[in-house]
């Protein structure tokens, strides 16, 4: 039971901006049961992660992993960009 590892978190969502350097802003969505009304609704939020080559551009998706903090507002780092967005 001691040596067992927790796996970091990724997450899956489209770059909303890319205008600092290394860093981009990640918008990820879910669904969540609303507790009175039991309706399913859509909730958003956006997630600064660390892009080291400054590869993404606004509208591609990526996958992005939980890290250390690396800045204030950073704790997430990019792990791979799944689809590049069409132009």
């Amino acid at each position: 039971m001691a040596d067992q590892v927790k796996k970091a978190r990724t997450m899956q969502g489209v770059v909303v901006s890319n205008g600092m350097q290394d860093s981009i802003v990640v918008l990820t969505s879910r669904y969540i049961k609303h507790a009175k009304y039991k309706k399913f609704v859509k909730k958003s939020t956006k997630i600064m992660a660390h892009d080291a080559e400054n590869a993404c551009g606004v509208g591609d998706t990526v996958t992005i992993q939980e890290t250390a903090p690396i800045s204030k507002n950073k704790s997430w780092t990019l792990l791979s960009i799944d689809e590049k967005a069409k132009i």
